[in-house]
């Protein structure tokens, strides 16, 4: 039957409505409950369909599976019964699908760009993590490096600082030594060496001045033990000391010790063998004497050529010249290096005792414009102290010229010297002195010539020795004075005493007292020369029982107070004086002299009688230029024969 379109058309809406009319039939026969049941099973299964579709296109690997995870639909911290079905963000892509008009392979390779773009940012941030990484580990690094270094330097300095303090322990029991008097010959050189160098480090007491001889000359006439002991000693300070000149003379030292240790050990060892001690070859102290340092130097290194020439040459004695070369060569530095410690030890004491003159001088000056000021006090008025016998003023005004036509007394050679040095002729010759040797004046004027030259060229000023004789009280000088003070002193004593006059300086002990100053300056006792006035009292007893050939016994009739007070904080402020009761005896009373920082009070016990407070009778009470007067005499009642 040949094809017709209409017949095809009219079978097709015959089978149209054939299946509507079925669809109808069923749907009347459910009910709505089904229809919705049905509706959305028809949508998952469509849902499902699309999403596995999708699923078949990823990666098996792009994702982690639950296996490796140890995760299930049952078990799983998240209680999630549909963990193993992959979330699909529906609303999402039918909004990409409605809003951007994208179709499913669009979605699908715009999310693989994403996840592309997503994987290249993770490991952007990986590459980045790493490299914190490692920049971390490299800080931890150089932070451990840079303790280590620090503990290494702190351990250094800690052994640098233990180093200096035995090397400084040694110096200090070198001083102790020497003051003790039982110094060793490591004590003389560490001295000298430290003189040189550290002059401001070393006690004054110290009574040591850099020895003339060079330092090698220490190790003559020393033992066997002796030697080993210093050797062990310069060994000690070479490996302690630190400064590069003070290393050279170490150094130096032991070169010269070690070869004395050896000839001293062969000396010994041939003594013991019973043979004869070999003598020094003379032939090798003669070229090597007198020669410099670089005249040494040159013939070393002649020496060197010689012996490593291969030349017939007796090798045994230019290696015995060798050895002894290096030992004169360390004598020959010790020796420079001993000349220069003497310069500048001289050099030092000269500018030491330029700072000495400059500050004594501005001491003096500072005293010198200090003005006069009166001094208030009250000495033993009139009805107080003791009451004196009349006395025969004609006897006492004779005593008194011939006291003031007598020449001041100078004090001896112990306490001041004379103003004159010319020797005092002698009549008769002691038995003592006989037994000298007569000198020659002309000889004696030749040797005086010859130690003045000698002193002239002297290159280092030693400290003068103590003498073995006891100072005098009213010389020993206070711990504390100033060297104004001294000058004050000096000044005073060089004018003498009278022939009426003694040295008057015994203290009175006065009770511990406690100033308001002190804490800021340190309390000291002043400086003095006092003196006291003694005469004869020609009473009627003593006109009858003394003449003026068989005169009585003085007693004391003044006192003459010179109290040094140069340092005074408060210059404008004179010191003062005033009498109290002595509770020992009725007899006496004692004077006190008060002044401000940084004096102490002192006092002094003395005759309790009217003062005379006549200026024509010799009163003066003064404080000039640093120095209270006082000078006074005591009241004397006349009679009239």
């Amino acid at each position: 039957m040949p094809y017709s379109p209409e017949r095809s058309s009219k079978r097709r809406d015959r089978y149209d409505d054939e299946r509507d009319t079925k669809r109808k039939s069923r749907h009347r026969s459910r009910s709505p409950d089904e229809e919705r049941r049905r509706h959305k099973d028809k949508k998952s299964k469509k849902s499902k369909k699309r999403d596995r579709h999708e699923d078949d296109d990823v990666e098996p690997a792009a994702r982690p599976t639950l296996d490796q995870l140890g995760y299930s639909n049952v078990n799983n911290p998240f209680n999630d019964i549909n963990l193993e079905s992959k979330f699909v963000w529906t609303k999402k892509k039918e909004r990409d699908r409605k809003e951007l008009g994208l179709s499913s392979r669009d979605i699908k390779k715009r999310e693989e760009d994403r996840r592309k773009e997503a994987d290249h940012e993770l490991g952007k941030l990986n590459k980045r993590r790493a490299e914190r990484d490692r920049q971390r580990q490299e800080r931890e690094k150089e932070m451990e490096q840079k303790q280590r270094d620090a503990e290494l330097a702190q351990m250094g300095d800690w052994q640098s600082k233990e180093e200096d303090f035995h090397l400084e322990q040694a110096k200090r029991r070198a001083e102790i030594r020497i003051k003790e008097g039982r110094a060793k010959p490591i004590d003389i050189l560490a001295m000298n060496l430290r003189l040189a160098n550290e002059p401001d480090k070393v006690e004054e007491d110290v009574e040591l001045e850099i020895d003339l001889e060079e330092p090698y000359t220490i190790f003559e006439n020393l033992t066997l033990e002796e030697t080993e002991e210093l050797d062990e000693d310069i060994q000690m300070h070479l490996v302690l000391e630190k400064n590069d000149d003070s290393l050279r003379f170490w150094k130096a030292l032991v070169v010269v010790s070690q070869d004395r240790l050896e000839k001293i050990q062969a000396s010994a060892d041939q003594k013991a063998m019973g043979g004869v001690v070999e003598p020094v070859n003379t032939d090798i102290q003669r070229i090597l004497n007198g020669k410099t340092y670089e005249q040494l130097s040159q013939l070393q290194k002649q020496v060197r050529s010689k012996l490593d020439s291969g030349a017939p040459i007796d090798v045994e004695y230019w290696e015995t010249l060798l050895k002894e070369l290096v030992v004169y060569k360390a004598k020959s530095k010790l020796s420079q290096m001993h000349q220069v410690m003497l310069t500048q030890r001289l050099e030092q004491l000269r500018e030491q005792q330029r700072q000495e003159a400059f500050k004594v001088q501005q001491e003096l000056d500072q005293v010198l414009s200090m003005q006069a000021a009166d001094v208030d006090g009250q000495g033993v008025g009139p009805g107080q102290g003791m009451v004196s016998e009349p006395v025969d003023e004609e006897l006492t005004e004779l005593q008194d010229q011939q006291s003031f036509s007598q020449p001041r007394e100078q004090p001896a050679v112990g306490a001041l010297a004379s103003s004159t040095y010319e020797p005092e002729l002698l009549d008769h010759l002691p038995k003592g002195l006989r037994d000298l040797p007569i000198v020659d004046p002309v000889d004696d004027l030749n040797q005086l010539i010859e130690h003045r030259k000698q002193v002239l060229a002297t290159k280092i000023i030693p400290i003068r020795p103590k003498s073995s004789q006891p100072e005098l009280e009213d010389e020993k000088p206070a711990e504390q004075d100033s060297l104004a003070s001294t000058a004050l002193f000096e000044k005073e004593r060089a004018n003498g005493l009278d022939e009426d006059e003694a040295l008057f300086n015994i203290e009175a002990e006065l009770s511990q007292q406690t100033y308001m100053w002190q804490d800021k300056y340190r309390p000291r006792k002043p400086r003095y020369f006092n003196r006291v006035h003694t005469g004869y009292e020609w009473n009627k007893y003593n006109q009858t029982h003394y003449d003026f050939d068989n005169p009585p016994p003085k007693v004391v009739q003044g006192y003459k107070f010179n109290i040094f007070y140069p340092d005074l904080i408060d210059k404008a402020k004179a010191p003062t004086y005033r009498i109290e009761k002595d509770p020992e005896s009725p007899d006496t009373v004692l004077i006190r002299f008060l002044a401000g920082p940084p004096y102490e009070d002192i006092a002094f016990r003395i005759v309790n009688r009217e003062w005379e407070y006549s200026h024509k009778k010799g009163f003066r009470c003064t404080f000039d230029r640093g120095v209270l007067s006082l000078w006074f005499h005591f009241k004397r009642q006349f009679y009239r024969k």
